[in-house]
């Protein structure tokens, strides 16, 4: 909390980034923990698992977000992701290098319309819940973009110019799933709720093997936590 907004006796506000998966309703969890006002940000971006839009308005609704918002954007324009793109298969084993999950420019975009939404609520903290551990190699997740983000809030904003402060804060950054989960349940987050399958299908049912489900399911195993996730027939969990 800002020494400005203790002194006057009001909690401070943050934009959350809130995607309808494990991570960012944790991360809206900690961040309200912590005493902040939530406005939770989604995004319709033409991702292919568009049942993570119904889960991020759940999560938004469970965890106490005093406002929701979901920006339409066309990152299908674009391309280059098998996330936007259906002629790119997503892929179901492990594999080498940046994966073709990834999204050019994502989190950089989120994070300045955040940037922009915190500007005119008067919010100076924006959660991100992306993670340098149990992460699939996206160059946006890593401590050094989020430093460098930072750095660019207080240059591109009348706010940073006039003497504001802006954070983005990552809490989940070094923790692994496991930790994440723990976390969670600590704080009451309610995981099936949430859905984090690069193709789940309308229901949210996960397909169990593209690399969010594996990570989300070696996160539960690691945590001693029952998996809530409803999946796919014959698609379960991987041994």
């Amino acid at each position: 909390m800002s020494a400005a907004a203790e002194h006057a006796g009001a909690a401070p506000k943050a934009v959350v980034l809130v995607s309808g998966g494990l991570d960012s309703a944790t991360v809206l969890a900690m961040a309200r923990a912590a005493g902040y006002v939530c406005y939770a940000l989604s995004f319709d971006y033409g991702q292919r698992h568009r049942a993570e839009l119904a889960a991020a308005a759940r999560v938004a609704r469970a965890l106490g977000a005093v406002e929701q918002r979901t920006i339409v954007l066309d990152l299908a324009g674009i391309g280059g992701s098998a996330l936007t793109d259906p002629a790119i298969a997503v892929p179901e084993t492990a594999g080498e290098g940046i994966p073709v999950t990834y999204v050019p420019a994502r989190n950089t975009v989120f994070l300045s319309l955040a940037l922009g939404w915190a500007e005119v609520l008067g919010a100076r903290d924006i959660f991100i819940g992306v993670n340098a551990v149990d992460y699939s190699g996206y160059p946006d997740c890593r401590p050094v973009f989020i430093a460098a983000f930072e750095q660019l809030a207080q240059l591109a904003t009348k706010a940073g110019v006039e003497g504001a402060a802006f954070a983005v804060r990552a809490p989940l950054i070094h923790m692994s799933k496991a930790e994440i989960i723990a976390e969670g349940r600590r704080l009451g987050v309610d995981y099936g709720l949430t859905v984090s399958c690069y193709q789940a299908d309308e229901r949210g049912r996960a397909c169990g093997r593209c690399d969010a489900c594996r990570l989300r399911q070696a996160g539960f195993r690691a945590a001693g936590v029952a998996d809530p996730t409803p999946y796919l027939p014959g698609r379960g969990v991987l041994d």
